[in-house]
Parts: structure tokens; sequence; C-alpha cells
């Protein structure tokens, strides 16, 4: 019986989403998860990123390490005998400290290795104790320490923000606190010279009271009247540097010793952010105007018929980009699942007005329902237009990034928060409702390895142009559609099998229950060739009735693998993801259109050229010296498939249809390297998509593939 006969069940629920038999089990209920986790049921047995550890700036390096990354520089820092003792250690000691933060413990990296080292102690061996005072000794244990949870993207980007504040802020701060003391110092001296000072009373006042009878201050006093001039400062000066001390000794900035409570630069919300900002632009002016008055009076710069007129004239309000630069920079820390119509146009107000704000953004849910039933699905919409809308601004600097791969941002995060300009941290937290039993960090890891949320920065400080600004480098095989992992099972006869398998948006949707509806486990029974990965279905729209069903490898509890049916519907949200994929790489200048088209106009034009460049045949040449000037690639028996090479012009189509079929050579120019390590329908698709039409597909290694006189058809135009 035909195949697709045999699948009718399947073939509906494909294309239509609706179960006609009994014989498709809903995944949610089977509590299935994608193949790719297996492995991971227990994260703490695993050496990752996680925990972070958040540390003081001033004791060197990043701000943001990963316990791992800690430990291992400890290790190379150590120079001791044993130190394969001192690695098994160190990564008992690193895997229970794991353990700790997961059942909920907190605190400093020092404090954990100490409750770590407690519960370890009964079951190490006597040198422990060693081997732990060697790792002290490299470690930095001052930091804190987070896990991958809900409250992690803000407590990650506010340390960050702090280290950068506070190095402007002790900066700011010994500059304000100079130009007090030196302003202080002139009226000082003034008064020194004042007539004031040398009255008898003042001369006796200051000298001690031991030698009170021994001088004449009377006299004293008369001969530094005629000695010494009148004071140097004018009533003008002494009160404009009087006002200045004032202004400088009020700020808010920071909190002085006789100062009122400092500003609060950390908000909740867009609005209160805006608020304070504005409230605070009349004081904070001011304060820079008394910044560059008691600059120029330091300098005995000021002059008042120019400056006088200069600082009327620029009244109390104004303030530029450089005078705003010396002062503290806002955080606000939002949430998409609060933030109002209202909430993102002020949002966006801050951004495009250049204010000094760092935004975090953090999503917690990007899988949200569709606004209407027959429109796309939209995951990651809001973020997504969030992250591109700052960007086209094109001097914000822009960050987004799952929580699961914020330690490894760690650079981009702290050049976010010394930019001198608004910045935008865009961050999915993982920390989903409708993932049950799926650990946080795995969630988000999941979301940007299937480009759901993928991760990029982009830094106006960087360069000038998108290469030097744009980013894609912490997405996992970024030169790819979707990442490609190899899965390793058991089949039914217990046989080893190895398989390379994409892991696609499909895969990650697969986790969320509220999508379950889209799936349906195939029983063994009826699994066949005809169910096919779903890469194998997205690299091209099917027309009429399928031949192929695709499907996704999951596993139940036990690990056992089962395969599960993808309806059309999640398919085409699919292909919409790669392609919005496809943009971001197109920025980052992977697979770009404009340069691949730039070479394919090459390849046509490079032989008229060199003909052109030949120079004139002789009048009469022997027939025995003709020899063709370059040996022409020859043709294989036309039933082989093969690529006229040197034509390619690197349109990476064929590759993204089967990098093990085909691939490039040093030239960079493809060529079919292995025709059975795919199918005759990937030949057929692979010539219908090249640009300039030098794939010959054959004809098919397997007579009885599926659909293959329709590809006989389709192939006759590039035989």
């Amino acid at each position: 019986m035909n195949t697709v006969v045999e699948l009718q069940s399947p073939v509906a629920f494909h294309l239509t989403g609706k179960r006609t038999g009994d014989d498709l089990a809903p995944v949610i209920e089977r509590g299935l998860r994608p193949a790719a986790f297996a492995r991971y049921r227990d994260l703490t047995a695993l050496r990752y990123d996680f925990p972070l550890v958040l540390q003081d700036p001033a004791s060197g390096g990043s701000c943001i390490a990963s316990l791992t990354e800690l430990v291992d520089r400890a290790l190379e820092a150590d120079r001791g005998p044993e130190k394969g003792r001192l690695r098994a250690h160190a990564h008992r000691l690193e895997r229970e400290i794991r353990v700790l933060v997961a059942e909920g413990a907190g605190g400093t990296l020092a404090e954990l290795i100490e409750q770590a080292a407690e519960r370890l102690a009964p079951a190490t061996g006597g040198k422990f104790p060693d081997s732990l005072a060697r790792l002290r000794k490299h470690l930095k244990t001052g930091g804190m320490l987070v896990d991958c949870d809900a409250r992690m993207p803000a407590r990650v980007i506010a340390h960050a923000w702090q280290a950068a504040q506070k190095e402007r802020n002790d900066a700011f701060r010994a500059d304000v606190e100079n130009l007090v003391l030196k302003l202080s110092d002139i009226l000082r001296a003034d008064q020194a010279r004042s007539q004031s000072a040398r009255t008898p009373q003042s001369l006796k006042a200051a000298f001690a009271s031991s030698h009170a009878e021994t001088f004449d201050f009377e006299s004293m006093s008369r001969l530094l009247s005629k000695a010494t001039p009148a004071g140097a400062l004018s009533a003008a000066r002494r009160q404009r540097i009087e006002r200045t001390l004032a202004e400088l000794r009020a700020q808010r900035v920071y909190a002085a010793a006789d100062g009122a409570e400092p500003y609060a630069f950390r908000f909740d919300d867009c609005s209160s952010a805006l608020a304070a900002f504005r409230e605070r632009m009349p004081a904070l002016a001011r304060l820079a105007r008394a910044i560059t008055v008691a600059r120029l009076e330091i300098d005995g710069a000021y002059s008042e018929p120019r400056h006088d007129a200069l600082f009327e004239q620029l009244g109390e309000s104004a303030l530029d980009v450089r005078d705003l630069a010396a002062f503290p920079d806002y955080l606000v820390c939002l949430n998409t699942r609060t933030l109002s119509a209202t909430g993102q146009s002020e949002l966006m107000e801050i951004l495009a007005g250049g204010l000094p704000m760092k935004i975090l953004v953090q999503s917690d849910d990007i899988l949200a329902p569709p606004p209407f039933e027959s429109g796309h699905l939209g995951f990651g919409a809001r973020a997504r237009q969030l992250a591109s809308m700052a960007m086209g601004l094109h001097d914000v600097f822009v960050l987004q990034s799952s929580a699961s791969n914020l330690g490894r941002c760690a650079a981009h995060i702290e050049r976010g928060m010394r930019y001198r300009g608004p910045a935008l941290v865009s961050a999915f937290s993982g920390a989903s409702p409708h993932t049950p039993g799926m650990p946080v960090y795995l969630n988000a890891a999941a979301a940007m390895e299937s480009r759901a949320f993928p991760a990029f920065a982009y830094d106006p400080g960087a360069g000038r142009d998108w290469a030097a600004r744009f980013t894609l480098e912490f997405n996992p095989q970024f030169e790819r559609d979707w990442p490609v992992h190899r899965l390793e099972y058991q089949d039914a006869d217990y046989r080893r099998v190895l398989e390379d398998r994409s892991f696609t948006l499909l895969d990650y949707v697969a986790c969320d229950r509220r999508f379950g509806a889209h799936f349906a486990q195939v029983p063994r029974s009826a699994w066949n060739e005809s169910l096919v990965p779903v890469s194998e279905c997205l690299d091209a729209e099917a027309r009429g009735f399928p031949d192929r069903l695709p499907i996704l490898p999951m596993v139940d509890s036990e690990d056992s693998l089962q395969k599960v049916l993808v309806d059309e519907r999640l398919l085409r949200e699919a292909r919409r993801c790669r392609d919005l994929w496809r943009n971001l790489q197109e920025f980052a200048g992977i697979h770009n259109s404009h340069v691949a088209r730039a070479l394919a106009q090459a390849q046509v034009q490079a032989p008229a050229k060199a003909k052109s460049a030949e120079p004139p045949a002789a009048a009469e040449t022997p027939p025995a010296a003709v020899q063709p000037a370059i040996e022409t690639e020859k043709k294989p028996p036309s039933d082989e498939p093969y690529i006229e090479t040197p034509r390619c012009s690197t349109c990476n189509e064929c590759i993204q249809i089967n990098n093990r079929m085909f691939a490039y050579n040093d030239n960079q120019q493809a060529s079919i390297v292995d025709a059975s390590a795919g199918t005759y329908r990937q030949l057929v698709e692979a010539a219908e998509s090249c640009q300039v039409a030098i794939i010959h597909p054959g004809k098919p290694k397997d007579p009885n593939e599926p659909g293959v006189e329709e590809l006989l058809k389709r192939a006759e135009a590039f035989s």
C-alpha cells in the first residue's frame, strides 16, 4: 500500500492541525522533551556558566565571571604538586557549590565555599584541607553568587551599572572636592591679606597663648599695614567664589559629609526616570556652571565683562552632552509583562533623545499567543521591535541576549554601562510559567539556540560601519541557519545510531505546553521513510499533497526516542524565524546577498573580460601547434550529478540544503562531495535554487525514492 495513504491521519494533522484518529498522541500528555535535552536532566552535574560571581572590579578583571572560569584560573595559577588531586578536589567543590545554589543558598563565594567544604569533608581524603587552602590562595572569593533565575538579569545589569557608576562618581567626587579645596584656599589667602586679619586682636588670636605677652601686637599691626598691600579680591569676585562654593557643597550627586540626601539614579519605570531627570536639570545645570566658574577662578581666567554676560545668556537650564557625561547615568529596569504602550513610548523618547540612561527590558515569555487567530504567532516580536528600533537610531548601544548567555556577554555589558549615551539591554530570563519542569537556564539557552531570541550587540562607539559595530558572535554556529548537534541513540534493534540534527525553532516551541496542539507523537508502528527531519522540510515550502512529513526527535521520561509530527502552521513560523535570522546575518556580513550578487556578476563577466584581453591569433597556425589554452572541467556521465565548480558564485544555497552532500573548496566554490549523503530531492531543489544554474542532478540513485517521477521532470531543465 502507498506510504502516503497509510499515513492519511498524520498528513491530515500536518496540514490542518486536527487529529482524525486516536493514533496520534498529544505531546503534553506524554511529558516529552527535545532529544537534545536528554543529557541535561541534572544541570548541577555539568560544568557550565552558572552560577555567576558578581565581583568588585577594583580587585582586577571583569565585574562578572562564572564560577567555572574562576576555578579554572585558580588551578592554572597554582604551582604546587599533585595537580591531579587538586583538580579533582576543586571540581568536587565546584559541583557542591552548584548544588547549594540550586537549592536556594546565597551569599559570597567565600561563604559558599565554607558550606560546600563542610558537606564534603566527611567524604574526602585527608589532603582535602590542603587542596582547599591552595584554592583559596588563588580564588577571588568576595563576590556574590547568582544563579540563572528570574531575578538574575536585573542583578547582573545593576551590578555592572554600579561598577561603571562608581568609577565615574569617584572621579566626579575627587574633581569637586579638589575645586572646593582650591576655592577655599583662595578665600583663606585673601582673608590673610585683608585689613581685618591685621588688627591687633586678629594677630593675637593667631598666636599661641604662651606668646601673648611677648609681642606688642599694636606695633605689629601698624608695621604689617604699611608693608602688606590690601586684599587682592574685589567684592564681586569674593561673592562669586562664595556662591560657587555654596553650589558645589550643596550638590546631591554623591553623599557629602555636610550635604543633602543624594539623588537616586535607579528606577523601575520610564515615567519616574524621566520625571526625575527633568526635575533635576536646573540643579545639575547650576552645578555644571559652578564647576566651570570654579575652574576659571582657580586658573585666574575669569573675565567679568565676558563671562558674566555669557553665563547670564545661557541661563540656569543650559546643559549639553559633555556636561551630562560627568554625572551618573540612570538605570531603568523594565519587564515586558508590565510594559504598557505609554511605557514603550517613553522608552523610545529616552533613547531617541540621547538621554544618559541604561535600560534593561526583561522578557520572561517570548512565545506569546497570536494577537489574531489567523495571524503570525509573533514569537519574540516585542523584544525584536525594541532592539531593531533602538539600532535604527544609530547612537544607542544595544545588547540582546538570553539570561543563559549573560556571563559570556560580560565585556559587552560593561562597555554598554560605560557608553556615553543611552544603552538598551534586552534579556530573556527563561523564567516562563509555561515550561514546567524545565530549568530556567535550559529554557533561556534553548531560546537563543533556536534563533527564537538570538543574541547580538550593536556598539556605536566601536567604529563607523556595521562591520565594526554589530556582532552575532555569541550565538552557537552563527554562520548556519540552525545549530547542528550530534544525536546518539539506540534503535529498535539496540544498535547505536549517530545522527546530525538541527536544533530549530520547533524544538524550542515543543517545550511550551500552550503549543502542544501543534505537535503529535507518531506511534512506532507508523514510522517509515516519509517521516523526515523537520529541517529538510524547512528548506522548501510544500506544494499540494506532501510526500514528506516533518518530525522532531524527542525523548520521554526514560530517554526513549520518540518521533513527533509538526503541523504546517508552526512550520511556516519556523521559516519566518529563519528569514529574520538571515536578516541579522546580513547585518553581521554573513551570507551577504549584496556580496553574493557582486560575486555572481564577476563570475559572469570574467570570461568576456578574459577573452577581450587575449592577444590576436596568428594568421596561420600549424594544426599540430593548436592546443587548448585552458583545460575545462570534464563532464561526468549524464547519470551522475555534478556542479560546474569554476562558475560557482558562492551563493550558499546548496550548502544550506545539505552541507554533507555539498561543500566548498579552497576557492569557496561548491562541488558535490558525497551524492549519497542526501536525497535526489535535495539535488533537484539545490539545482532549482542555484543562482547561476550550474548544478546538474543527473539520475536518482534510489529509483524508489518518494516522488521520483515528478523530480525527474523537474530535473530535465538542468540536464
